[in-house]
């Protein structure tokens, strides 16, 4: 099969177009035939040498995390999923070779079947994003119609989700953005947007329930700031990985709960967030599409900081 492999990390360009062994189903796993994947900054992270880089077991290494494709082999015949069905889902790398590649096998509780109403381009785009979203705003921060909840970088993949979800559950969302993003955030319930390159969110806010943080402390001290806005004992959820090395001394120092989050693929999470992509309570914004040999292009993209959704490799016609 087509795969875009690393032989080592580094810059976009170690991204290369390889023929490689379609993987094998393993007992309870699914062989998935990939139409699209979705892009994510862990994935960028890692081709450069951070994130779960050290992990990699050997290379040339597969990356790529969301994947939407359709079954072409079950763990048994009886099995609820079967070939020719279309699903979504998010691969465990770098245990797994991942979604850059014409195949995937992955775990069945990794997997989910795609909303009707969505492309496979635009299924590609949600599984990592919405589910950290969702595990962030909805299993950790428990939204709510009580709470004030403070979303930063609300136009970046997990965070468009974020907002959607926040104000789902009735809370008062308040997110930070850029000046071409404001509107946008608007139109995804955000009922406060702040334009961060004009207004610095510390000296506007105060009583906020929970900050939901992408940022850490890699740029204008965003992280520590956000103590000083919460409430007593308010909540601050950090997730980017190495953002915050003194997070957790930061948070005890200003009397309030703190928590780093890192997602896991789910299939029944992603089963309920597909019923609400097909009802329309939420929906999934793609940004640019880049055919699977232009990956490190996309890598590019993405890095530049730019992107208001998602990135998504279209791998195969479906």
């Amino acid at each position: 099969m087509r795969a875009m492999v690393i032989a080592k990390t580094g810059e976009p360009d170690v991204l290369q177009l390889a023929e490689v062994p379609i993987p094998k189903k393993i007992n309870s796993e699914l062989l998935v035939r990939v139409v699209a994947a979705g892009i994510n900054p862990v994935d960028a992270k890692t081709r450069a040498g951070r994130a779960v880089a050290d992990f990699i077991p050997s290379y040339p290494a597969i990356l790529g995390n969301d994947f939407s494709g359709i079954v072409v082999e079950t763990p048994f015949e009886a099995y609820p999923l079967k070939p020719g069905d279309e699903v979504f889902g998010m691969v465990p790398v770098p245990r797994y070779p991942g979604s850059y590649a014409e195949f995937v096998s992955v775990p069945t509780m990794s997997v989910a079947r795609k909303p009707a109403g969505l492309t496979h381009i635009e299924a590609a785009g949600v599984p990592l994003a919405a589910l950290t979203a969702w595990g962030v705003v909805v299993d950790v921060a428990k939204a709510s119609e009580e709470q004030r909840i403070l979303i930063h970088a609300g136009s970046v993949g997990v965070w468009h989700f974020a907002v959607q979800f926040a104000a789902w559950c009735g809370a008062y969302v308040i997110a930070t953005g850029s000046p071409r993003n404001l509107d946008w955030l608007r139109e995804l319930g955000a009922s406060e947007v702040i334009d961060y390159t004009t207004t610095r969110f510390d000296e506007v806010l105060d009583e906020v329930d929970t900050v939901i943080d992408l940022i850490g402390n890699v740029h204008e001290d965003t992280g520590t700031r956000s103590l000083s806005v919460l409430r007593p004992g308010g909540l601050i959820v950090n997730v980017p990985t190495g953002s915050w090395p003194t997070f957790a001394a930061d948070v005890a120092a200003a009397g309030m709960r703190g928590t780093q989050f890192r997602v896991a693929p789910d299939g029944a999470a992603l089963a309920g967030i597909a019923r609400l992509l097909d009802s329309g309570d939420i929906r999934v914004h793609i940004d640019q599409v880049f055919d699977l040999e232009q990956a490190a292009a996309a890598h590019t993209a993405l890095e530049k900081g730019h992107t208001r959704g998602k990135i998504v490799l279209e791998v195969a016609n479906p």
